[in-house]
């Protein structure tokens, strides 16, 4: 059975976030114990595996993403990953719909190559900064924010740009204070640089130090700034080592993301 590796919200390869991406031929999911055992010898930060579902539905595809360690509820740069490799190979044209443990959601190519995802929006709920955030982060928050229970990560604001790039961790201290990880955001120093805010996500919980671009993420990061910079349209930089862009447009109770995703290796998966 075909496996590939997908560099997602990126143009080019080695950028973007990875996934592993896994179209079965059966009409119903391996036990969930293959599908971890799959994606834990890939050991990206998500695998997705999607068969198809019978015609006349509201989805199309059956959706699951799984990291190393654990199965998750939402993830968008592997549902991007799976768009394109759908996209790509012929499998799908114009819209996909997903059902997915977080609902319907759909991935819409267009003709310069980028995919636009609808998710739901994440609910932010203003919360009390814990206590040893600030020492764990090694960075003063400037507020905090509870994300929705598919998103399940603790939204920090930081004073600027400068602060969210120096960030340097302690990862086990991290995972005492959220279900899945910490978003750590700030607004853009000079948007001119193309992008309007910036984060870094790290998510112990889930066996991902820190996670290159998240798409789940910017489901919360996307009504947080667009309350604050009066725009339902902007882009947000992920500044992790390898980067990357995503674009975020705010539709009340859906937020639109877009990115592109480049397939980098192809394979059979033996057993």
């Amino acid at each position: 059975m075909r496996i590939r590796i997908v560099d997602a919200f990126t143009d080019r390869p080695f950028a973007g976030n990875q996934a592993g991406v896994q179209l079965l031929d059966t009409e119903e999911f391996p036990d969930d114990t293959r599908l971890q055992r799959i994606a834990a010898e890939l050991n990206l930060s998500e695998t997705a595996f999607a068969h198809r579902l019978p015609a006349g539905g509201e989805a199309d595809w059956a959706l699951r993403w799984f990291t190393p360690t654990t199965e998750v509820d939402m993830c968008g740069h592997a549902t991007l990953a799976t768009a394109h490799v759908l996209h790509t190979t012929g499998a799908a044209t114009g819209t996909v719909r997903f059902a997915a443990r977080c609902g319907i959601l759909t991935a819409t190519a267009h003709q310069d190559g980028s995919v636009t995802l609808d998710f739901p929006t994440s609910e932010l709920v203003p919360a009390a900064v814990p206590d040893g955030v600030a020492d764990a982060l090694g960075a003063e928050p400037l507020g905090a924010y509870d994300t929705s229970a598919h998103v399940g990560d603790l939204l920090i604001e930081l004073a600027d740009e400068k602060a969210v790039h120096a960030l340097d961790p302690d990862i086990p201290a991290l995972a005492r204070h959220s279900r899945r990880g910490i978003i750590a955001t700030a607004a853009a120093e000079d948007p001119a640089n193309g992008y309007d805010y910036l984060s870094r996500c790290f998510f112990p919980n889930v066996g991902i130090d820190e996670d290159p671009v998240t798409g789940s993420a910017h489901t919360a990061l996307a009504p947080f700034w667009s309350a604050r910079l009066g725009r339902d349209d902007l882009t947000g930089l992920q500044a992790s080592a390898r980067g990357g862009l995503v674009r975020t447009s705010l539709r009340g109770d859906r937020t639109l993301l877009t990115g592109r995703a480049v397939t980098v290796i192809e394979g059979d998966l033996l057993v």
